[in-house]
């Protein structure tokens, strides 16, 4: 049989969209990971696929999610993915077990093993030989047994991790689900060591996340800092086990970080959410007149001229910081009380009702307003902040910063994971850096960026306005899906020792 002539790409991934970081329990509910590029989102597939790469995409049929009313986030992802790709390029992997859930992921581990089993099996048994694809891009623990699959059939694959979540199951309830895996069994990863196929199958459990790194041939995680972090040791929370394939990966130069892209609907001059859309060139008066519209919808003192911060991600005392914002939260507003600072939240969470009691407590209604998520506000808040906080104690790779810079809204954040990739600390005279950045998560170091952020917006007006301007046309430019696809192409390319687009 001819070669083709395009390498072909499929790419497996159990999301085919990214739900808002800021989405608190509504993003608990619909998918594991609640916020970031969950896997491969549909925008970056259709970038492949308008770049002219031969890329086919792999799903489960999660044929209620898809029509159900309460999910148009899903809903407008396959939309997109059926608008820019031809039907026999969307494979939908079908099976009873995903057909009637309302959520991708269950709060049953043994559920999620079942939904896991059911997505790879047909992947395994029906897509890949249908599609005969020249690589495979497998996405997160779901897809775990599909790099194990393809490194015995000498097929490339690479592996992204987006969420450190795993499962582990047995080889014998593997086959029971109807995948072969005592073809592919040596490629696995065991909680204990393996000797043979036999001593394996009923009582040492597979780890599927540690299985896809141990047997792909390639490896990303979501920004380059995150792998870094993981790869010294910086985050307790990755298990050891994890951690040490990832090392043999970076070692052997088979790991890398890619940044995700921001949704393109988050756009200043096309956002139809805002007052008053605008680009580099006027934002300064548009993000006036939208301060002064979000101040009037939301209850706050009207003053164009007040320094606006903006909280985008969900209220999570765990990754995202809100404590440390909680503990300065009476001397922030105080210390600049004459200059109007405001604050503006639009997240769920569970520190939601600790803002509101400290407002409620201090009197601080006119200077800020706690809001529960909303799309439309989010977006408004963008067009209309000076800053974004960002404190996060990790952050694989975070989306806020870039929006952020986007529409001239300067992050204000921790110096780590994506956030380290995506902003460098401003330094406002030589017209450099993006943002505020601290190096010690604690309320000193938070502080301190909060005044950083301060100083530069009590410059000049000329200079802050350009400073702005070369930031917002620099994050126009880089955080785009396009350059997202550009370097997933230079990784194929690599993996296959020749060109994707010849």
């Amino acid at each position: 049989m001819a070669k083709r002539k395009k390498p072909r790409v499929l790419i497996v991934t159990p999301e085919v969209t990214y739900l808002p970081d800021r989405m608190g329990n509504l993003a608990n509910y619909l998918t594991a990971k609640a916020g970031g590029l969950a896997d491969v989102s549909a925008a970056l597939v259709s970038a492949l696929f308008n770049q002219g790469v031969d890329v086919h995409v792999a799903l489960p049929d999660y044929r209620s999610i898809f029509e159900d009313r309460l999910a148009p986030f899903l809903r407008k992802e396959r939309r997109m993915l059926r608008r820019v790709m031809p039907n026999d390029r969307v494979h939908l992997a079908e099976d009873r077990a995903f057909f009637y859930l309302n959520r991708v992921y269950s709060n049953f581990s043994d559920q999620n093993i079942h939904i896991a089993l059911a997505f790879q099996r047909e992947v395994i048994n029906n897509i890949v030989p249908r599609v005969r694809p020249d690589l495979i891009h497998c996405n997160d623990w779901m897809t775990g047994l599909i790099p194990p699959m393809a490194r015995e059939m000498h097929i490339p694959c690479l592996f992204t991790i987006h969420n450190i979540h795993t499962i582990k199951t047995t080889l014998a309830h593997i086959e029971d689900r109807g995948i072969d895996a005592a073809y592919f069994w040596q490629h696995l990863y065991y909680e204990r060591f393996a000797e043979d196929y036999e001593s394996a199958r009923d009582e040492n459990p597979v780890d599927f996340l540690a299985s896809g790194v141990f047997a792909a041939h390639f490896v990303n995680t979501v920004s380059q800092r995150f792998l870094d972090e993981i790869v010294e040791g910086r985050h307790a929370f990755v298990e050891p086990t994890l951690r040490h394939e990832l090392i043999n990966k970076f070692r052997a130069d088979c790991a890398a970080g890619i940044i995700n892209a921001p949704d393109p609907g988050f756009h200043p001059s096309k956002d139809g959410n805002l007052p008053r859309t605008f680009s580099a060139k006027d934002h300064a008066p548009a993000k006036r007149e939208n301060k002064r519209r979000l101040q009037q919808l939301l209850g706050l003192a009207e003053d164009v001229n007040a320094p606006m911060f903006f909280w985008p991600s969900r209220l999570d005392p765990v990754q995202k910081g809100c404590q440390l914002l909680a503990d300065i939260f009476y001397t922030m507003i105080s210390k600049y009380w004459h200059q109007n600072l405001q604050v503006v939240f639009v997240a769920d969470g569970a520190f939601q009702n600790v803002f509101r009691n400290i407002v409620d407590h201090h009197g601080f209604h006119q200077r800020v307003a706690v809001c529960d998520f909303s799309e439309h506000l989010e977006h408004m808040a963008y067009g209309a902040a000076d800053f974004v906080l960002m404190p996060s104690l990790f952050e694989p790779c975070g989306l806020p910063q870039m929006i952020g810079q986007i529409y001239g809204a300067l992050p204000v954040a921790h110096d780590t994971g994506g956030i380290h990739d995506t902003v460098a600390h401003l330094d406002a005279t030589n017209n450099t850096g993006s943002g505020f950045l601290f190096e010690h998560h604690d309320t000193i170091g938070l502080m301190w960026a909060i005044d950083q952020a301060m100083a530069f917006y009590a410059l000049p007006v000329e200079m802050k306005e350009r400073n702005v301007a070369r930031i917002m046309r620099q994050a126009m430019q880089t955080f785009t899906h396009s350059v997202n696809a550009r370097q997933y192409i230079d990784l194929y390319e690599r993996m296959l020792e020749r060109p994707l687009l010849s």
